[in-house]
Parts: structure tokens; sequence; C-alpha cells
């Protein structure tokens, strides 16, 4: 099982403590990169895909971890997609 297996299929469960790192990792295997929101962007994040596919964000702080909402909301968008 490939790393981007591994981590997706972690990432279908839900865990409690999928971080922010893993996130970013996952999501970069399916094409997406962080697009700058400028000066006033906070902690909002926006990742786009090749296809212009939008998963918005905002990065947990002070924990580390998503919420499971966040989680649940980025493997729909994944699915509608059909990436996964």
């Amino acid at each position: 099982m490939s790393k981007k297996e591994k981590l997706l299929k972690r990432c279908l469960g839900k865990p409690k403590d999928f971080s922010w790192k893993e996130f970013e990792t996952l999501i970069r295997y399916f094409g997406f990169e962080e697009k700058a929101s400028g000066k006033t962007g906070g902690c909002r994040r926006r990742f786009v895909n090749a296809n212009d596919i939008v998963i918005s964000l905002h990065k947990p702080h002070p924990s580390p971890f998503l919420k499971r909402y966040q989680l649940e909301q980025v493997l729909e968008t994944l699915r509608q997609e059909n990436l996964i």
C-alpha cells in the first residue's frame, strides 16, 4: 500500500487526530496547491487544482488537528469530483 493510499484510508476513518500537515500532504496527492488569499486572509486557506476545484478551510489553531466537519467537507468535495 502506497503512502497516498495509507493517508487516504486514515482520512476516510475521520480520526480526531488528523493533522493539518497530513491534510496538506494528502491534498497535494490529488493535485491541489495552496493559493495566496492576500493580506487579510488570516487563517483561511484555499487549495485549487488544475480543474479549478477549490477546497477552502480555516487552518486549525492552536491545535494542529482538523475538526470532523472539516474532514467531511474535504471528503465530500473529493467524492463529488470523482477523485476518490
